[in-house]
């Protein structure tokens, strides 16, 4: 099931999702690519239940900072959630709406998905451009009895401002000093590898990846499922190495004190737990307290009250970790009660 939708997703899910001249929408988002898949499923079946459409722009997370900023939408998503001195400069409130992870994605020939294992400072190596063969000996003592090649390493990363570029680089930050030293976290940064190419969104990544032999990049779980991409395990806090999947990011996100900072953009890399993947993460919705429109802005929050309480089904068959019942209810108390109806 999760398959077929995934490859459906792109001819049948887009068509009610996206905008175009011929269909107008009734909701206006923008942003993230990471939430898209989910956002799209979502959409779909809300627009079969209640009449009423979204148009998202999946055009990443700085773009979406950029439009609910222009009030050109009716929220904004963003995978790096804005700090609170933001928030309140701009007249914002931040929620998160959806957990999933972010996997390193290779094109190496002669291994199947999960079959390699790295670690966190091996994985920042090879972005840096110090790890520049798959067969060089700090990959090799990690995956003991594989015949690793004598190829290149090409690093295919975001080219556009990314809330999953955000995530990638807090993760690599916290795992080794020398990538925060020299690279550092953001939702755009300067590659160092000699052979870095850059994909627009995760489309664009999953694209280059699977076009490229011996490449290495970064891409939310769906899109590497959606694309049939091979991936690697990655060693977690505990020591253990651990497979993308909805289960993992739970078991990241399950500590979670969300409202222990201003606009809960709680950081999750490198999450406590032995089945915990390293690269959890949420993605957040941006919202006017004191919207322009306040009739979208009703509409807005009509559908995400709706995904929340009908979507964690949908959200499981695509990876994605809905929140559960205690989150959604907070946010509903304690973030949308600030917005003016």
């Amino acid at each position: 099931m999760k398959r077929t939708f995934l490859k459906a997703l792109a001819v049948t899910a887009l068509g009610a999702f996206v905008s175009t001249a011929a269909l107008a929408a009734d909701i206006t988002g923008a942003g993230a690519t990471f939430p898209y898949p989910i956002y799209a499923k979502w959409a779909e079946a809300y627009k079969k239940e209640t009449g009423t459409g979204l148009n998202y722009q999946s055009i990443g997370s700085s773009g979406g900072i950029r439009q609910i900023r222009a009030k050109t939408v009716a929220f904004g998503a963003t995978d790096a959630p804005l700090k609170g001195e933001e928030l309140d400069k701009d007249g914002l409130v931040q929620f998160p709406a959806i957990i999933g992870g972010t996997v390193p994605v290779i094109n190496l020939d002669g291994f199947k998905p999960g079959e390699l294992r790295i670690t966190g400072p091996v994985l920042a190596d090879m972005f840096l451009g110090n790890i520049t063969k798959w067969n060089d000996p700090k990959i090799a003592a990690l995956n003991p009895g594989k015949n690793l090649p004598d190829q290149v390493i090409t690093v295919v990363h975001r080219a556009d401002g990314s809330g999953t570029t955000f995530n990638w680089t807090d993760y690599l930050s916290t795992v080794s000093k020398d990538f925060a030293d020299k690279v550092g976290r953001g939702a755009a940064v300067k590659w160092p590898a000699p052979t870095s190419v850059g994909g627009k969104g995760n489309e664009g990544v999953a694209a280059n990846v699977n076009r490229i032999k011996g490449s290495v990049g970064y891409v939310e779980y769906a899109y590497a499922k959606k694309n049939n991409m091979n991936f690697m395990q990655l060693q977690n806090k505990a020591g253990k190495y651990v497979s993308p999947d909805d289960e993992a990011f739970a078991s990241a996100a399950a500590g979670v004190d969300w409202f222990s900072v201003p606009g809960m953009g709680v950081s999750m890399v490198d999450a406590k737990g032995d089945k915990s993947w390293p690269v959890s993460t949420a993605s957040f919705i941006l919202m006017y307290k004191q919207p322009t429109d306040k009739a979208q802005s009703a509409e807005v929050l009509k559908f995400f009250d709706w995904a929340f309480k009908n979507g964690k089904q949908m959200a499981a068959e695509l990876d994605y970790v809905a929140l559960p019942d205690s989150l959604t209810n907070d946010i509903r108390s304690k973030v949308w009660s600030q917005i003016a109806k």
